[in-house]
């Protein structure tokens, strides 16, 4: 069985586990503090970052969430999540990379350092203006979210596809950690609230990080 290495909040493994999930591959989890940089876990990725994925049976060492995500795709042929035509295909690797780095960027990495890694690395208190800085970013993306859905069934077309676990798995953690006002984002709310309904994405919202506990509203579906 795959070991898929990470840690509650990560949006990038959690991408890997809405894949998997959809596929309905079977993994266990192995929980890795990317922070406290373990040789033995450096070893497997010298970036130090989290996904990796291991499959000791066929010495497989999968690195990178995209990476791992279109292995996914390519061995795992049940529920295909980068589909359509050439286009198509571009416009979801498109959406992907936005959330994977836009959103990241904007969003849920400064949500991550100031409310996880300066509270368990640093014992810090998080920065208030630079909290407020995020969560503004948040809801431009949120109003870019509204737009999507409101031209397509699914934020990169007509089904369901990578492009969606991606926006949903950072939307999650960034809704963890207090980040998102779904306030005038019907749109956004009700396509998210479908994905809280799942059965992919049930495991990930009964998921704690230690000392951070998420808003009330966190793992309700109608919320």
């Amino acid at each position: 069985m795959w070991q898929l290495f990470q840690f509650p909040l990560c949006p990038f493994s959690r991408k890997v586990r809405l894949l998997m999930g959809e596929k309905s591959v079977g993994y266990e989890l192995v929980r890795e503090s990317p922070w406290e940089q373990r040789d033995q876990f450096l070893d497997m990725n010298p970036a130090g970052r989290t996904p990796v994925m291991r499959h000791d049976q066929r010495d497989i060492i999968l690195i990178d969430s995209v990476a791992i995500c279109e292995y996914i795709e390519e061995t795992v042929e049940k529920t295909p999540m980068i589909n359509g035509t050439a286009t198509n295909r571009a416009e979801i690797r498109r959406l992907v990379a936005w959330f994977d780095e836009q959103f990241y960027g904007d969003v849920t990495a400064p949500l991550l350092y100031e409310r996880m890694h300066k509270r368990i690395v640093h014992r810090q208190p998080p920065d208030a203006k630079l909290l407020r800085e995020a969560m503004r970013r948040a809801n431009v993306h949120l109003d870019y979210i509204d737009y999507l859905i409101d031209h397509r069934s699914w934020l990169a077309g007509a089904t369901m596809s990578l492009a969606d676990l991606t926006a949903a798995a950072q939307i999650s953690v960034a809704d963890y950690l207090g980040g998102i006002d779904w306030t005038g984002h019907d749109q956004t709310k009700a396509w998210y609230a479908m994905f809280k309904s799942r059965p992919s994405f049930r495991p990930l919202l009964s998921e704690r990080m230690e000392v951070i506990a998420p808003p009330a509203h966190y793992e309700k579906v109608d919320f």
